[in-house]
């Protein structure tokens, strides 16, 4: 049987590729990097892993779970300053919930609902 060594990458979907770069690359501070596909899309890198970002014109990501971010679908990152990240978001307008569990950490939405998890750590 083969053995799974690492993570390469998570695919996202977003109705705009405009306002998803606007998020994760001025927002959340995300490298944006080449890709050669002939589809819309947008690549990010962080560290070795990669967010790739497709466009899907009548996406809307699901959240069952509206009063508990967290245990819904999501992507999450860790942060060596939690307080910088969530200003940005505040001052452009991004949704914030934080984290019940009392940790130093929130979650957060893209323009088209998918949440993202910050922890400091």
């Amino acid at each position: 049987m083969a053995t799974i060594v690492r993570s390469l990458h998570v695919a996202l979907l977003v109705r705009d590729l405009e306002t998803a770069k606007e998020f994760y690359r001025d927002v959340l501070g995300l490298e944006l990097v080449p890709r050669s596909l002939k589809f819309p899309g947008l690549w990010f890198q962080v560290g070795d892993f990669q967010i790739h970002i497709m466009q899907f014109d009548d996406w809307q990501a699901p959240c069952p779970r509206p009063d508990k971010w967290g245990r819904n679908p999501h992507l999450a990152f860790q942060v060596d300053d939690l307080g910088p990240i969530k200003a940005r978001l505040s001052e452009r307008g991004h949704p914030i919930q934080m984290s019940s569990s009392g940790r130093a950490a929130l979650f957060t939405q893209d323009s088209d609902g998918n949440i993202v998890e910050l922890s400091q750590g």
